[in-house]
């Protein structure tokens, strides 16, 4: 196995400004670095355990199967937080057949986003 000493997504939007609008201001994730000049510079997010890299600039929409998962520790609250942003909800908190509360919403390119708080009772949350 390889040792993999840190990781991020990188995320190649059709509008760089536009996503960045999206994942600083209306998420609100806090900025780990940003690099480069201009409206194609690169800006490294904070994602809990990992990074988001909003960078470069794409002819079209990213892969279908792209999707970032988002823990949270109160879906709730972060309804309210983004509603007030501005942000589309395309689901509210709704806790799910398998334990895990999740939103749903998209970024500026259609990439779907799920929020997820697990609960307290919820076996991800016992780990040995």
């Amino acid at each position: 196995m390889v040792h993999v000493l840190s990781s991020r997504t990188l995320l190649c939007p059709t509008d760089p400004e536009r996503s960045r609008a999206f994942y600083g201001g209306q998420l609100g994730l806090a900025v780990y670095r940003e690099f480069g000049t201009g409206p194609e510079r690169g800006t490294v997010y904070f994602l809990g355990g990992g990074f988001l890299e909003v960078s470069g600039r794409a002819e079209a929409p990213p892969a279908p199967g792209l999707r970032l998962w988002l823990q949270v520790a109160d879906a709730a609250q972060a309804y309210e937080e983004l509603t007030a942003r501005g942000v589309e909800i395309l689901r509210p908190p709704v806790r799910e057949p398998w334990g895990l509360i999740e939103m749903w919403l998209q970024d500026p390119d259609g990439v779907p986003i799920v929020v997820v708080e697990v609960p307290a009772d919820h076996p991800l949350r016992f780990r040995a």
